[in-house]
């Protein structure tokens, strides 16, 4: 079955769930049904992001969704973001917040905000949701059974980042071992260095490679746009080769690229497709993996 019968370029969609008619709502299930069957007891993984962590009624209807995904026979793992929250926790206690090409520059008494933030605040909050919405949801850092093992990422520009790690290896061990049990996996960006230290990880980075660990079927990153956008067009299907174009044209630049190149990586490691899809639409994951259309763009080999 292919997983997406919409040509490759088209004005940004709308949600399913907006169709109105008893006919409609009736063709949307049928969609639906044909797609859970091929989805039933197979991995997801979904970094949460943007806005969606921020609005209440977009965090509901977001747990709502996964547990949804886990009623029907998926496997979904939650890994999640956090930086305005951890940017608005410095300021709070006095610290400004310095970024190098996008990323965090973390010294130790911000790593000590960052993990407070990331595996306290944010994933508590967020597995308060899931529960509430009748799953069982556990947090996990990326520290917890060796998850994240890291390393202090190198320099940029001549500028120590501090205690920014990048990626050495993900086992995946404790994570298969709480979906097998029926829970859900909520997971913060933390890793653990080989020389005992804390390392703050890119959720995106963290999310594709945990995807990739646990050869999930799909990884899905939930941000505050559409979709890849070409002069005002959604491309809501795309190779991995024609990304690369996208990339080297200039269209796929900014806060997306990184996003892109996670997805890129999920790809060239066993996942079979990778998705981004705009968190301020409720129940938008429902409406992009259940509908043939979707409303966001899938990346796929």
């Amino acid at each position: 079955m292919r997983e997406r019968k919409l040509k490759p370029d088209a004005p940004a969609a709308a949600s399913p769930f907006q169709r109105n008619t008893a006919a409609e709502k009736t063709d949307v299930l049928i969609e639906a049904l044909s797609y859970i069957g091929t989805f039933k007891g197979h991995i997801v993984v979904i970094k949460y992001g943007g806005a969606a962590m921020v609005q209440e009624d977009l965090k509901s209807g977001f747990a709502e969704d996964i547990v949804l995904l886990q009623s029907l026979g998926m496997h979904p793992v939650v890994v999640h973001g956090g930086g305005p929250e951890v940017t608005q926790a410095m300021k709070a206690l006095g610290q400004e917040a310095q970024f190098v090409e996008g990323l965090r520059v973390t010294n130790l008494e911000s790593l000590r905000i960052t993990e407070m933030v990331l595996s306290g605040t944010i994933n508590k909050d967020l597995i308060a949701q899931l529960n509430r919405a009748g799953g069982n949801g556990v947090g996990v850092s990326g520290k917890d059974g060796n998850l994240i093992r890291a390393r202090k990422m190198d320099q940029v520009k001549g500028i120590d980042l501090g205690f920014v790690g990048e990626i050495l290896s993900v086992n995946p061990d404790l994570l298969r071992l709480l979906l097998d049990h029926g829970y859900i996996p909520v997971v913060s960006p933390i890793g653990m260095g080989d020389d005992g230290n804390t390392y703050n990880i890119n959720a995106d980075t963290a999310a594709s490679r945990i995807a990739a660990a646990l050869h999930a079927r799909k990884m899905l990153f939930m941000t505050d746009v559409a979709g890849i956008l070409e002069d005002g067009k959604l491309h809501s299907r795309l190779t991995s080769a024609q990304v690369n174009g996208l990339i080297e044209r200039g269209v796929i630049t900014g806060g997306m690229l990184p996003k892109v190149e996670a997805m890129l990586h999920c790809l060239a490691h066993g996942v079979k497709s990778a998705h981004i899809v705009n968190g301020i639409e409720r129940h938008a994951i429902i409406a992009e993996l259940f509908t043939d259309k979707g409303i966001g763009t899938v990346i796929e080999g």
